[in-house]
């Protein structure tokens, strides 16, 4: 596979931006569990509503990069260093599959499975609405 030229000069500062934001995000996510931690009999509320925060955010951040030109210099700075560090350490997916395998096991199947589909679809759903919602007040301003 051929480099192009000037790849890897850039490549450690843009793994540092998201080694940074990743430390950041992990360290909100721990914090929020810390505060609100999940129950092995209930629902693991702090893990849902982290996952769906960080989907929100993520989808806003991506749409208004997106509009706002290609994806390089500042914008892909940012979307490195929030997106996929920030949001990326912040969002726990892992913690979604322990949790839910932690309730299947313990014979709380109906909850675990309902709990994972409920992340996911609404997840998605929350993703779909905010991109939705960036394409129109882009439409609005450039009109």
């Amino acid at each position: 596979m051929a480099v192009k030229p000037g790849f890897l000069d850039r490549r450690p500062v843009l793994v540092g931006l998201i080694f940074l934001g990743g430390c950041f995000g992990t360290l909100m996510r721990a914090g929020i569990a810390h505060v609100w931690p999940s129950r092995a009999d209930g629902v693991p509320w702090g893990t849902l509503a982290t996952n769906l925060v960080g989907v929100f955010a993520l989808a806003i951040l991506l749409e208004v990069l997106v509009h706002a030109g290609p994806d390089e210099g500042v914008r892909r700075a940012v979307r490195l260093c929030v997106g996929t560090g920030l949001l990326g350490g912040f969002t726990t997916y892992s913690t979604l599959a322990v949790e839910t395998g932690q309730r299947v096991m313990s014979g709380k199947w109906l909850l675990g499975v309902i709990y994972l589909v409920t992340s996911v679809v609404a997840g998605a759903l929350l993703a779909w609405a905010m991109i939705a919602v960036v394409r129109v007040a882009v439409g609005r301003r450039s009109s």
